[in-house]
């Protein structure tokens, strides 16, 4: 009989290998970066357009709504762009504390690959910041390291300007001069009327503080072209610088130049010009004209610092309110990733599950047929193994007596009873010999009736010759021992009497059953001739013997000498 294979389980057990984990396979969904750049150039778009109208704090609102958008590794450039803003934002409300913060916030994203205007915006920045703060050496430092930025001419000149600016904050005057003279006589510097007219006016002032004459034909020619130019800012600072020359010389003079300065500071809305003013207008004012400045002056003081306080406070709050919504925000985001993780874990959980399940389901028909199959095989070689037995007990054990008995009837008168008596002898020995055969090879009753039929089957056994006793049989529970098991005990005990049979040449027979430690105990033993013990595995009925009680997990020993009798003991687990 030729087995069938099973193919069917295999096949879809490497199909569930291959479709399953492309089931785990999850789209990553990237997000919008062009929509959400556009969103951040709206914002930013938005903050300018308040920053031209002045409404500074819906200005600083919007760029630091942009700068809390961007991304910290791509969007560099507009990160120092609204930062920028922002600084400068801070600086015109006068707190310059914030607009230092806030502009050293942005050194970080500077890099060498980007446009250095975003460096030079951010250093002039720092620059003019430490100027307010009065820390005139940073200030110093920043603006030389926006001048040696690879930049255009004109910011270089800006820097160049506000560096000898920074020197007469510093009281070095003549270092001021070396810089603003040459700075006056550039091409560049003369076509920008505004530029130019700054330029006069700060070298006019420094020739006054160094004692040079010249300085009032500086001073003068500054005013001329403010004016021609209508830079009410540019002429409030005139005035002031000219207040400062006539304060000492002519009193009256220096102070009309300082009520001119307070107007145009007045018109041109700066309140630090306003005040410095005032304070000249004190000094250079007597009785109640000096006290009635003073009053002004403490009162425009008092409510600047208390604009400048509220601006402080408004910024502070937009970006405390800006990192407390981005924080919560990541909070939220990382918990949906968490919360989609979690689902994740859970989906695949369940998949493995699934997988799991499937492999068992798969697994079992696959090791049902299998066994099946074995099954088969082992009935088919069991079946032919009996059959072979069969064959050669009928040609060794009865082939001859048939011969013997059919020659017998052949040659001898039948008519003698002597004769028929001798063949009626052959004929019950054929048919006992044919029932033994029968009875080795039937169906074994494991139920009620096994200990009968042993019985019956090992008193078979017995004859004149041979004398087989049986010890504690009836003792032991046979009911606790499976029906696979007492057909092991069946035919392992058949085989050795049918060994002791054929070759044994033994009188005494003993077989002793009893129970050790939850294990069927039998022994075995016959007085016969023995066998040398490397001569036991070439008896196939002693194999078959040893093959048997390993398969149910039992143990058997041989104990054997020629001329000394055979003795076995085996154990079965009940």
């Amino acid at each position: 009989m030729i087995l069938k294979k099973v193919y069917f389980p295999i096949l879809v057990l490497l199909l569930l290998f291959l479709i399953l984990p492309s089931c785990n396979k999850k789209s990553i969904i990237k997000p919008d970066k062009k929509s959400n750049l556009l969103e951040i150039d709206r914002f930013i778009d938005l903050g300018d357009k308040y920053f031209e109208n002045l409404e500074y704090d819906s200005a600083y609102y919007y760029h630091n709504k942009a700068k809390s958008l961007c991304d910290l590794k791509t969007d560099n450039t507009r990160i120092i762009y609204s930062l920028s803003r922002m600084s400068e934002i801070q600086q015109n409300q006068g707190d310059y504390s914030g607009s230092e913060t806030t502009a050293i916030e942005a050194l970080p994203f500077l890099n060498k690959t980007m446009d250095q205007t975003y460096e030079c915006s951010i250093y002039n920045l720092l620059g003019v910041v430490y100027m307010k703060l009065y820390d005139y050496d940073n200030a110093l430092y920043y603006y030389k390291k926006g001048l040696n930025l690879k930049i255009d001419k004109i910011r270089k000149l800006m820097f160049i300007h506000n560096i000898a600016v920074t020197y007469m904050a510093k009281n070095d005057y003549y270092r001021a001069i070396q810089i603003l003279l040459p700075f006056t006589l550039k091409i560049e510097v003369i076509n920008d009327s505004a530029s130019f007219s700054k330029a006069l006016d700060n070298l006019g002032y420094s020739y006054f503080k160094v004692g040079n004459p010249k300085g009032i034909d500086y001073l003068n020619q500054s005013l001329k072209i403010k004016k021609r130019i209508k830079d009410d800012l540019g002429m409030a600072t005139s005035y002031l610088n000219l207040t400062k020359y006539y304060k000492q010389t002519h009193p009256r003079l220096a102070n009309d130049y300082a009520r001119l300065a307070y107007e145009k500071g007045t018109k041109a809305n700066n309140v630090d010009y306003r005040l410095e003013s005032l304070a000249l207008l004190i000094q250079t004012s007597s009785g109640n004209k000096s006290k009635f400045y003073s009053e002004k002056y403490i009162h425009i003081n008092d409510s600047i610092n208390k604009v400048r306080q509220n601006a402080r406070n408004q910024f502070a709050k937009i970006k405390y309110d800006s990192k407390k919504e981005k924080e919560e925000n990541l909070i939220l985001k990382t918990q949906k990733v968490l919360t989609a993780l979690e689902l994740e874990q859970q989906k695949s959980k369940n998949l493995l599950l699934y997988f799991l399940i499937l492999i068992g389901i798969l697994s079992t028909i696959f090791l049902y047929y299998f066994l099946k199959a074995i099954n088969k095989k082992e009935k088919i070689q069991t079946s032919y193994d009996t059959e072979t037995r069969i064959a050669k007990k009928l040609h060794d054990e009865l082939a001859n007596d048939v011969y013997h008995t059919m020659a017998f009837a052949e040659t001898q008168d039948l008519a003698s009873s002597q004769n028929k008596e001798i063949l009626l002898n052959n004929l019950d020995t054929i048919y006992s010999r044919t029932r033994n055969i029968s009875k080795e090879n039937s169906t074994i009753d494991t139920r009620l009736h096994f200990v009968a039929g042993l019985k019956e089957m090992i008193s078979s056994f017995n004859t004149d010759a041979v004398n087989v006793l049986i010890n504690g049989m009836d003792s032991f529970n046979w009911n606790a021992l499976e029906a696979n098991k007492k057909i092991i005990v069946y035919r392992v005990l058949q085989e050795l009497l049918v060994n002791m049979k054929k070759h044994s040449q033994s009188s005494l027979v003993v077989i002793a059953f009893k129970k050790t430690e939850n294990k069927l105990q039998i022994d075995y033993s016959d007085n016969g001739v023995g066998a040398a013990f490397d001569k036991i595995n070439s008896k196939n009925g002693l194999q078959n013997v040893e093959n048997r009680i390993l398969a149910i997990k039992g143990s058997i020993t041989f104990d054997t000498k020629p001329e000394k009798g055979f003795k076995t003991s085996f154990k079965i687990p009940i």
